[in-house]
């Protein structure tokens, strides 16, 4: 009797090891450094989730898995969502990290974007909702109404910066960050500055746009934005040469030409007066307050300066600045000429 107990005792805890290792040992069975489980939201369903648990090999055991879930009741609590899982990690947590839906944060690092296509393939690679879903909610009128924004202005709310985020937020939910950030920035001293300079905060945001493709260099910022606003002031075009680009769609041009700035488009300021209706990319928050910030100054015309790259040389009067073109112009020649002969 006494060896039959023995007997039923060690069974019982050989069981309870099994058990233990079985929720608390590794439950993963994929060989990499971790693993991703996405669960759509349009098939948050027990079948989907045990068929992708299976087709990843995220859990070694998935009888083991649909048991402990049942158990701690997750069918009835499926979220949808993104979820990594460090190799080793338990069945037990695993289930509970599904239960509590405490899905692994997405980050959209914001730089540079030229237009809302590309914005657009950004969140398509990042988030369940694709470009084509983050493209019909901006070209919607009154999707965009409750930001204040329409089509032509929306990519005024995006601010290079890194966002967090989780993988099913829909169009609106990524952009609902985006415009709280915006109206972050527009405090009231900024909102002033920019009603100074005679702008409201979209025009300033676009203008800053034109700013960031004119130059690198910072410190010539407010002095390229003296030069805009003085021809908005006085009613002359801006005849910017990268709306003339934006408005051809290509940002490979290097020298911008007669068949280029006769393109008829409302975002080429050599064909229209004034701003474009929407900013030819987003800038740097620098550069926005270099034009908030903008000097008084009486240039109106500025050239690249071929003795220091990157730089450029401002001037007052179409005389002068048609001499620093002329000798930009010849430079860019002689170069090319060195160029052409020293690849022969």
């Amino acid at each position: 009797m006494r060896r039959i107990l023995l007997i039923v005792l060690g069974l019982g805890l050989l069981a309870g090891l099994v058990i233990g290792w079985i929720l608390f040992g590794s439950g993963t069975g994929f060989s990499g450094r971790k693993a991703t489980l996405y669960i759509s939201s349009k098939a948050a369903t027990r079948e989907a989730v045990l068929d992708s648990l299976r087709k990843n090999e995220i859990v070694s055991n998935v009888s083991a898995f649909e048991f402990l879930a049942n158990r701690l009741g997750y069918w009835d609590h499926i979220r949808p969502g993104k979820y990594e899982f460090p190799k080793g990690t338990g069945l037990l947590r695993i289930v509970r990290t599904l239960r509590n839906g405490a899905q692994t944060p997405v980050k959209l690092t914001i730089t540079k974007y030229r237009t809302l296509g590309d914005f657009a393939g950004d969140v398509g690679r990042k988030f369940e909702c694709d470009s084509a879903d983050m493209m019909a909610f901006l070209a919607s009128a009154d999707s965009l109404r409750p930001f204040n924004a329409t089509p032509q202005t929306a990519m005024t709310l995006i601010f290079p910066d890194t966002y967090t985020y989780y993988w099913n937020s829909s169009p609106r939910q990524v952009l609902r960050k985006l415009a709280d950030v915006s109206a972050g920035y527009w405090t009231a001293a900024r909102t002033g500055k920019a009603k100074e300079q005679g702008l409201s905060a979209h025009e300033a945001y676009t203008l800053a746009s034109i700013v960031e493709e004119e130059t690198n260099a910072q410190a010539e910022k407010g002095t390229i934005a003296s030069v805009y606003l003085n021809r908005l002031r006085k009613d002359m075009k801006l005849q910017a040469d990268p709306t003339a680009k934006y408005a051809v769609g290509d940002f490979t041009i290097r020298r911008v030409l007669h068949e280029h700035i006769a393109v008829a488009s409302p975002y080429n300021t050599y064909y229209v007066k004034g701003l474009p209706p929407g900013p030819i990319c987003t800038p740097q928050r620098k550069t926005l307050d270099a034009v908030l910030d903008a000097p008084r100054t009486n240039y109106y015309f500025f050239v690249a300066n071929p003795d220091k790259p990157g730089t450029h040389l401002f001037t007052e009067t179409y005389g002068e600045h048609l001499t620093n073109a002329k000798a930009y112009h010849e430079n860019l020649n002689e170069r090319a000429r060195r160029n052409a002969n020293t690849s022969r």
